[in-house]
């Protein structure tokens, strides 16, 4: 619809500069929004009031020239001038209705788009130190980058999903040194534990697997446990891959994939991390200061230069990320978008400084970054802090167990990345309307239960039937909704170019809301009003597809019933 508005406005104004009353206004983008306010109509445009200075002449009488100039069509029923100089546009009714038509005949596909046109995209998340279970901010890193890639899917992007393992630095040595000592009979209570050793049963759980000479296969290696205690290299390669494979089977479980598992470790191995290093020094982005290598990151908008390496020789950590963000650059991915914690804010101006002082060409805002705020897990109206799997913090898997996949995925991804969010676990078992995930797919469910009933009833609906009575839809509930409907490939736009999922959880729940409300409002199946009936069950058989198509870009079901 606002493509068909925009169209017959850029009609109106040309109309209007051949007739020398406005200027030719270059590169103008017209907006059109839909209006809050049903009484105000259903789209609006502020256009008079941006050509209004450079057309010299009050906003409201302008809107009167390019309402007057707009070309016969059978979209607009009504244009009211609104304010300063807002235009407001009553539809149609077929104008409402048509999307069902359009819904129907692209099913699954109805929303997508290519605007990406097949270039590369790379999203990179979860990206979980491989020394314990994912935990809950694991989990909404999951779901949101995994509706990211969908999102991008959806308009166009060819998307490699990948996971960085940080399978290099003091963290590994603290792992391998936990198991290690798990082995030889210590617990986190005795002296002899390591100082930054790792709690939880999974030490126990690895230390057992280690001494019992398991094998593992994690993604891209199969070991096998030596189960000499004494032999701390055997150790980390072991509890690196059993706890790799961990990640995985709760990653699967939770319905999301990767196309490729990246080890920090094959920066160092094939010498990427010195390379990097070197070419910012030889291109003088870099100086010797008390026995530490400095690069200049405050030539680049940081506020003060950084240390890239220690006085001790080792590198500090954005050093081995600019150079996989410059592997990720060379391997062509136009779009790069990293869904981390918020704790790598300060991450963000090191490494674009770093990958800006290797002088290729790499634009300045690359890559793109989404970082999530922390998880308050509520049970029972209290805060929920520990799991006996991990020690000290609650589990993606915790959170699957207690109210499965769906309700995990929708809670984690529901809520824009940049606040905080409270997981609240009686709210997400519950079944009722203040439940989101519940709400939406009972509207899904409601939908396949109509269509079962005009089955059993004998009414003959086919979707060819009902679309040849769209214009018996002319209640409130029913333009309400089929206007709604027609916003979805707007939402999926907008949420995949703002990198902002929720949007697609919230436009859910209003949808969800709408059909509720014509359910609970109008008989679907009427036999005493054949016609209109047809074409209610293809108005909610439409509305179901677009809860589907919606529910499918943040990995939640669309059960059938309920």
């Amino acid at each position: 619809m606002k493509e068909a508005l925009t169209s017959l406005l850029d009609a109106a104004v040309n109309d209007l500069i051949a007739k020398g009353q406005v200027p030719e206004v270059p590169d103008l983008v017209l907006q059109i929004d839909h209006t809050r306010d049903p009484s105000h109509g259903d789209l609006a445009t502020n256009l008079a009031m941006v050509l209004a200075k450079k057309a010299r002449m009050a906003p409201r009488d302008l809107a009167a020239a390019i309402i007057n100039a707009l070309p016969k069509n059978d979209l607009i029923a009504k244009t009211e001038i609104a304010g300063p100089g807002f235009i407001n546009f009553f539809l149609n009714q077929a104008s409402h209705v048509e999307v069902i038509r359009a819904i129907l005949a692209n099913g699954p596909r109805f929303g997508s788009s290519n605007k990406g046109a097949g270039r590369k995209a790379q999203v990179e998340f979860v990206s979980a130190n491989p020394t314990g279970p994912l935990h809950v901010g694991h989990g909404r890193g999951a779901a949101i980058g995994d509706s990211l890639s969908r999102l991008l899917v959806a308009t166009g992007w060819s998307v490699h999903r990948e996971f960085y393992y940080n399978d290099a630095g003091q963290q590994i040595v603290n792992l391998a040194l936990s198991v290690q000592a798990r082995a030889q009979g210590l617990t986190p209570e005795d002296a002899g534990w390591p100082e930054d050793g790792y709690r939880g049963t999974y030490i126990t759980d690895l230390a057992t697997a280690y001494q019992n000479k398991i094998t593992v296969s994690a993604a891209d290696r199969t070991i096998t446990a030596l189960g000499d205690v004494d032999d701390l290299d055997a150790i980390r390669d072991f509890a690196v891959a059993w706890l790799r494979r961990e990640q995985d089977l709760d990653l699967k479980a939770f319905g999301v994939r990767f196309d490729e598992y990246f080890l920090e470790s094959a920066l160092y191995d094939s010498g990427e991390v010195t390379d990097t290093v070197t070419t910012l020094e030889n291109a003088g982005h870099t100086y010797e200061e008390g026995g530490a290598l400095w690069l200049r990151t405050s030539d680049f908008g940081d506020d003060k230069d950084r240390v890239m390496r220690k006085k001790g020789g080792e590198y500090t950590y954005f050093v081995p990320d600019v150079a996989y963000h410059l592997n990720k650059w060379q391997r062509g991915f136009e779009r790069v978008i990293n869904e981390q914690g918020a704790d790598h804010h300060s991450t963000i101006t090191r490494v674009r400084a770093g990958l800006q002082g290797l002088d290729q060409n790499i634009p300045e805002g690359w890559p793109e970054y989404v970082l999530h705020q922390m998880v308050t897990v509520m049970r029972d109206g209290a805060e929920v802090k520990l799991s006996k799997r991990a020690g000290s913090y609650v589990t993606l898997r915790d959170l699957i167990e207690w109210v499965g996949k769906d309700a995990t995925r929708f809670f984690l991804a529901a809520r824009s990345a940049s606040s905080q969010l409270t997981f609240d676990i009686d709210l997400a078992l519950a079944q009722s309307n203040e439940n989101p995930v519940f709400y939406i797919q009972y509207a899904h469910a409601r939908v396949c239960s109509v269509k079962r009933k005009a089955l059993t009833e004998g009414a003959d609906w086919t979707p060819q039937a009902g679309l040849d009575h769209l214009d018996t839809l002319t209640t409130s509930e029913e333009l309400a909704l089929a206007l709604l409907l027609a916003k979805f490939p707007e939402v999926v736009a907008n949420a995949a170019e703002r990198l902002e999922p929720h949007d697609i959880a919230n436009y859910l729940r209003e949808v969800a809301a709408a059909f509720h409300g014509l359910y609970n409002a109008h008989k679907l199946v009427d036999g005493e009003h054949r016609n209109q009936s047809l074409a209610r069950i293809s108005l909610a058989e439409a509305t179901r597809q677009v809860i589907a198509n919606g529910l499918d870009l943040l990995g939640v079901s669309a059960p059938e019933s309920m």
